[in-house]
């Protein structure tokens, strides 16, 4: 008997109910007791990682798990909006990276709207706005002015002006869920669409904008999964690399041309592919990747090396769990999920073509 959320959970070929409740107890048992989740017990936290586990915990009807995995992200956030990028499992305080990402700040936006529609709690959205507020405001002030965002700021405060595809098309989703956020509470957030529609503009037709990381996965499907690409642009972006990246019957080349398929882009991809209406192929890709599933913890290792048949690294992550729940929910019609990363569902901000 499975509750109603754990039904979206249920996919053939992917997840049974009792897989799909051992995932989510999985997770459980990596977040902490004060609410982080690090990649794995003993391992560091990342920002963006740690709030994707926290939304597979919402499309599994554990709302209250990631509530206390938002309120640690409000209660360790640094006075400037931002977090580092690592925190060592264990003591918040041992931080690892004292860099600070503006694709790990954003994302914030993103978790917190989706805890909002899983819920509806009014308390939830009006305690953590003004972190969202906060995160917005410090990646922004890394935008480029051809639109782009800025990789991250040092710890020292020096600001690195390079700019990401991936990173970039993950913030345009984070500021549409921002937007989204604002738009609920009535508060307007002018400056937030005008700096949207730049971004997606450079996404769009701006290239040479950022770093040149052709050769990673991300690159390819993240202008799609971010909301930047849409409609034919988007598939013909996807059709156009499929061969380059999806490797049948394994799952998705994290970077080529290494013989190396990982859960994680696999499962983002599978979403993605959703989100342009290709559910038959998505359901493919997650069928795909069912041998990463480790059957004692109902996790999944991060990646496989194909041409020596070996698992590597030896890792069961609490995200690439988290990725293919998500992706899972997606396809099970979870409302939450789906409005959340469905192209149509999101504020646009100013349109792109109004940038030059």
């Amino acid at each position: 008997m499975t509750t109603p959320r754990t039904e979206h959970l249920v996919l053939t070929g992917v997840l049974t109910a009792e897989e799909a409740a051992q995932t989510v107890q999985g997770i459980l048992a990596v977040q902490r007791a004060d609410g982080a989740i690090p990649w794995f017990r003993g391992h560091h936290l990342d920002p963006w990682d740690h709030t994707e586990a926290a939304m597979a915990l919402d499309a599994a009807g554990e709302h209250e798990a990631a509530d206390r995995a938002y309120t640690w992200l409000a209660r360790h956030q640094n006075k400037d909006g931002s977090w580092y990028a690592a925190y060592a499992d264990g003591d918040a305080a041992d931080v690892t990276d004292r860099g600070r990402e503006t694709n790990f700040c954003a994302y914030i936006a993103v978790g917190v709207w989706h805890h909002y529609l899983a819920t509806g709690d009014d308390t939830f959205l009006d305690r953590m706005w003004p972190s969202v507020v906060v995160a917005v405001e410090f990646v922004l002030e890394l935008q480029r002015p051809g639109g782009q965002i800025g990789w991250k700021r040092e710890d020292d405060g020096t600001a690195v002006e390079d700019a990401l595809l991936t990173g970039s098309s993950s913030v345009h989703h984070a500021l549409r869920c921002a937007l989204a956020i604002a738009e609920e509470r009535e508060e307007p957030q002018p400056d937030w669409e005008l700096a949207l529609g730049a971004l997606r503009h450079a996404i769009r037709r701006h290239p040479e904008r950022f770093l040149d990381k052709d050769r990673y996965s991300m690159d390819w499907y993240y202008p799609v999964l971010g909301g930047a690409l849409t409609g034919a642009e988007a598939k013909e972006r996807i059709e156009r690399d499929w061969d380059r990246f999806v490797v049948p019957g394994l799952g998705v080349r994290c970077v080529v041309p290494n013989p190396w398929v990982t859960g994680g882009e696999s499962a983002e991809l599978a979403l993605t592919l959703w989100a342009v209406g290709e559910s038959d192929r998505a359901l493919e890709i997650l069928q795909s990747i069912q041998h990463l599933r480790d059957r004692a913890s109902g996790l999944y290792w991060t990646g496989y090396v194909f041409d020596s048949r070996a698992i590597w690294p030896e890792e069961l992550t609490s995200w690439t769990a988290g990725s293919l729940l998500l992706a899972v929910a997606a396809l099970g019609g979870d409302e939450a999920t789906c409005a959340v990363f469905s192209g149509d569902r999101l504020p646009l901000g100013l349109d792109p073509d109004c940038c030059q």
